[in-house]
């Protein structure tokens, strides 16, 4: 039977509970350092309280540790992963493959998507290699997917929800060149969301102060069972710097999609156990996005950008039908109902974000919190053509969204998700005093206690019955209690309370046993060189590798070159090589995107440039592959 795993983001301890509490079979998060969010760090003390929480329900923890490393911070990294090991830590996803070649505790390792997962070789090598689970690219298709599937046995995880590095993972150099922060090295300054203009060769402006590299965010939620079939296991959320209201929204509603999935398909289960209670409804629309899109999962598709802004929209509710000053007259979709405080925006005629919250509702008409005006910016000489056109463009219906939902978000907030295990209780007797047991786990706890026979046999056991079916906020549902007394007593409810509590700490206590020996004994330390293990040049049919490699250390150099590798550059990291250099790789094509593609119009793609203060970068087609190069000129 295949075990399909939800993974989602945990930003800190607090995001890490959430999701847990929300369905997640496992969840990814930060450790102190190289985690690939400079910003966001946890302590090991944290990151044992989640394992401990997460070992109840048969969930996982997995730390990040995907940045390059320099050759100054091999031995920090190993320290980190020894702390991560003792911790509970399930898996490390990592980039760096020096990794492999240190004397690294028996942890399970997953390659991360920062490796350029996108062949079947390049998955089958590191398979072979010892990578535990693979993260592929999120470009690939299903199909693309099946045929990794088809030659490899490894576990495979893909994203299915977030945003989206408009650049292959670890192909990305631009915030690097521009300012010296390397997405490598977990400190991406997104300059695929800044504005730029669109020039041809002669320095002539084709789209003016754009978003053009900005894509719309990750939805796979109706293509989950195709997934699934094509080979997923772990289905990632993305989402490391995300609050908890996102993470637990998100996780929510794919918990229930896959649930309904594993419902029917008797060949399906679920990777961890407990059921989840979300005192919300969740819906994937009221988090933020940038408007979804599924990516390339069936193919190439128009509209997967968002150039106008890398901000939320949030959901479609209606339409703009006419504006005066602080009012809007509005048409809403059926069942939608607004209220005080609702944040609200719309795209302008500039196709500019505007942005507003409701400070009242009086029928169909929105008292805004401020003066809103659709109108495009103008100088002096348009001010007669603006007061010709303004009566119709102030009557254009206009699209409206609501991106904070603020009823919905409290209850988002109040959640605690309720996660809880069922278990089945046995009471019975001892010589003196009594025994309660949670029957599949096999833990018991013995009390003394007196035993006096009860004067109401039948009221003193409906009285049992009814203490210990109440288990409170514990992460306890009984299902069933099975009482084994020859002897029906008087037990009192103090009694009851403490054996249920005793019981408690001991549950706890040997799930996290349970794990950790089940770890220990499931995972062990891997040899790089097995005799099973291919070239990594014969395989991939490489004798060099370029700084798209990204190899910084001495130990990753040493991994390829016992592989088979003959000449490896430095990663651009550690040396910044002379002349051009593509500084990203992306299937998002801006030809395509804007009614340019070369196949469709029947002209030769010739490079485009795009520039903005940063600098002016050019775009190399590669129109047989279907990819778009980003150049440092």
């Amino acid at each position: 039977m295949k075990k399909i795993e939800l993974l989602s983001p945990a930003k800190n301890l607090e995001v890490g509970l959430a999701a847990i509490n929300h369905g997640a079979d496992a969840v990814y998060i930060g450790g102190p350092s190289f985690g690939a969010r400079e910003k966001v760090g946890n302590s090991i003390e944290d990151i044992e309280r989640l394992c401990n929480h997460a070992a109840i329900f048969g969930a996982k923890v997995y730390v990040t540790l995907n940045t390059l490393l320099f050759d100054n911070e091999l031995e920090q990294a190993r320290k980190l992963a020894r702390d991560c090991y003792n911790a509970g830590v399930d898996a490390l996803i990592v980039q760096d493959m020096a990794l492999l070649m240190m004397d690294m505790p028996p942890i399970a390792l997953h390659a991360s998507t920062q490796c350029n997962n996108t062949t079947a070789e390049k998955v089958k090598f590191l398979e072979d290699v010892g990578f535990k689970q693979v993260v592929l690219a999120r470009e690939l298709s299903i199909n693309e997917i099946k045929e990794i599937r088809s030659k490899t046995t490894v576990p495979l995880e893909f994203f299915v929800h977030g945003a989206l590095c408009v650049s292959y993972s670890g192909q990305c150099y631009l915030s690097h060149v521009i300012g010296h922060r390397s997405a490598n090295r977990g400190a991406c300054a997104q300059p695929c969301r800044l504005k730029w203009n669109l020039e041809d060769e002669n320095g002539n402006v084709l789209i003016a102060n754009r978003h053009l590299l900005s894509l719309r965010d990750m939805n796979n939620s109706k293509n989950l069972e195709e997934l699934i079939d094509a080979g997923i296991t772990s289905f990632k959320i993305e989402g490391r710097l995300k609050d908890a209201d996102y993470v637990k929204n998100t996780t929510a509603y794919y918990r229930r999609a896959i649930d309904e999935i594993i419902e029917r398909r008797p060949d399906l289960e679920r990777a961890s156990r407990g059921v989840s209670a979300p005192s919300f409804e969740p819906n994937l629309e009221k988090s933020f996005s940038r408007g979804f899109t599924d990516y390339f999962a069936h193919g190439r598709q128009k509209n997967i950008d968002a150039p106008f802004t890398p901000k939320s929209m949030g959901e479609h509710i209606g339409e703009i039908i006419k504006i005066d000053g602080k009012r809007l007259t509005v048409k809403l979709k059926d069942g939608i109902t607004l209220h005080n405080g609702d944040g609200l925006c719309f795209l302008d005629d500039n196709n500019e974000l505007q942005g507003f919250n409701v400070n009242g509702v009086e029928g169909n008409v929105i008292l805004c919190s401020k003066e809103i005006s659709p109108l495009p910016s103008v100088g002096r000489n348009d001010i007669k053509k603006i007061v010709i056109s303004s009566e119709a463009k102030r009557s254009r219906e206009i699209s409206l969204y609501r991106n904070f939902d603020i009823i919905w978000q409290k209850s988002v907030e109040n959640s605690t998700g309720n996660r809880k295990l069922p278990i089945k209780l046995e009471l019975s007797e001892t010589s003196d005093g009594l025994r309660l047991t949670s029957v599949d786990e096999n833990v018991s706890i013995c009390l003394q206690c007196p035993k006096d026979v009860a004067k109401n046999p039948e009221k003193a056991l409906e009285t049992i019955r009814t203490k210990l079916s109440q288990w409170g906020d514990t992460k306890f549902v009984v299902e069933n209690i099975d009482i084994q007394l020859d002897t029906v007593y008087f037990i009192p409810a103090s009694v009851l309370g403490e054996m249920k509590r005793q019981l408690v700490t001991e549950l706890e206590l040997s799930f996290r046993l349970k794990r950790n020996e089940v770890k220990r004994n499931g995972e062990i330390l891997f040899d790089t060189m097995h005799p099973n293990t291919k070239d990594f040049s014969t395989t991939l049919e490489m004798t060099r590798l370029s700084y798209l490699a990204n190899v910084t250390n001495t130990l990753a150099r040493q991994f390829y070159e016992n592989h088979g590798v003959a000449h490896i550059d430095d990663g651009l990291e550690k040396t910044m090589p002379e002349g051009e250099i593509v500084v990203m790789t992306t299937k998002h094509c801006i030809r395509y995107a804007n009614g340019m593609c070369s196949k469709e119009i029947g002209k030769p793609a010739t490079p485009l440039f795009i520039s903005n203060v940063h600098g002016r970068f050019r775009l190399d087609f590669d129109c047989k592959k279907c990819c778009m190069k980003v150049v440092n000129i």
